[in-house]
């Protein structure tokens, strides 16, 4: 989620500030992630049509980190620890779980894979995209 080609993504400041959000309001951050997106960790176990729903609060995800690119955590799964690690363009989601409040986000596997097309075939990508913004607010 890019508003302009000169500029970082947006979405990692998004998430980082809902999760700060929705922890002060003494709710539990949940994000929905693409599993499928390059770089994706997660136990194979828990994924549903693609999708993973994480708790991401500071009780159930340990040693959380985020920055611009990635946010990491060590979580248990059925009983055993597993090292997880999110890539910020694969989160479509972060909502509290108690109300629901949060945000939607899209997720654009074209990003992932810019190493493999030429420039020609990016600057073309980029021009057919639509220049309005890719959030929903979720109620």
């Amino acid at each position: 989620m890019i508003f302009d080609a000169d500029m970082t993504s947006v979405k990692p400041y998004f998430v980082q500030a809902l999760h700060e959000w929705i922890t002060d309001n003494g709710l539990t951050p949940l994000v929905v992630i693409d599993a499928s997106y390059p770089g994706a960790r997660v136990p194979d176990g828990v994924i549903e049509d693609g999708k993973v729903t994480l708790n991401v609060s500071y009780d159930a995800a340990e040693n959380i980190q985020m920055d611009d690119e990635l946010m990491t955590f060590n979580a248990r799964f059925g009983g055993v620890s597993h090292a997880v690690i999110v890539p910020m363009e694969s989160i479509t989601a972060i909502y509290a779980r108690e109300n629901g409040k949060g945000m939607m986000f899209d997720v654009d596997h074209e990003e992932a894979d810019t190493d493999d097309q030429s420039a020609d075939e990016t600057a073309e990508s980029s021009e057919n995209k639509s220049s309005k913004p890719h959030l929903k607010l979720v109620d």
